[in-house]
């Protein structure tokens, strides 16, 4: 799945992105997006979604172009795929890197809290207060994030490798944590998006 080179690029500021998180969360619908199946007489140039590398897509094998729906579906595959911070701006259009994050004792105290527990920090993962000199947050290692009890968003597609940290490195809280991964990662992996592909026949 790529773009057709028309599409204007990804403009969704860090905003956008934690409110398509939260409604996902809460399993409310995010709009239907529109495909096209690629070939025919009709080529378009393509390319990749923001944020994937292009060495490691081929522009041959494309199956199907994003004709509507590329804000929701770059932001979700830059949060949830990627292992790099998120390229993304503040409302102001100031340019801005993010890692998202899941507080997960605040999700366990229901769906009206996830817009508090769903957070973006900077490329280095660190939240500081007191004008920089003190460190408010830090997850900067998955030993951070074990001891601080937040979840990274770009495991929740797979989430193995961290439940196997937390296990070895906070086993009072894994019992907590699966809890969180059925009333929320779940409602991540569960999720539909409804898609629209019109019907083509160029011959």
């Amino acid at each position: 799945i790529q773009l057709p080179d028309f599409q204007r690029g990804w403009v969704w500021d860090d905003q956008d992105i934690r409110s398509l998180l939260v409604s996902i969360a809460r399993a409310f619908p995010v709009g239907a997006v529109m495909m096209l199946e690629a070939g025919g007489d009709a080529r378009f140039k393509v390319r990749p979604v923001e944020g994937v590398n292009p060495t490691e897509v081929a522009s041959s094998n494309v199956e199907q172009l994003i004709l509507d729906g590329q804000q929701r579906l770059t932001s979700l595959t830059q949060v949830l795929m990627l292992d790099q911070p998120v390229n993304t701006r503040t409302p102001t259009g100031k340019p801005l890197k993010r890692y998202y994050y899941i507080d997960i004792e605040c999700a366990l105290l229901g769906a009206e809290y996830y817009e508090d527990a769903i957070i973006g920090l900077d490329e280095h993962r660190v939240i500081r207060e007191n004008f920089g000199r003190d460190i408010k947050l830090d997850l900067s290692t998955p030993e951070k994030e074990y001891e601080n009890f937040y979840f990274p968003c770009n495991q929740i597609l797979n989430s193995n490798i961290w439940e196997q940290g937390l296990f070895v490195h906070a086993p009072d809280r894994f019992g907590r944590y699966m809890e969180f991964r059925t009333k929320i990662l779940e409602e991540f992996r569960q999720y539909d998006v409804p898609i629209i592909q019109p019907y083509r026949d160029w011959e």
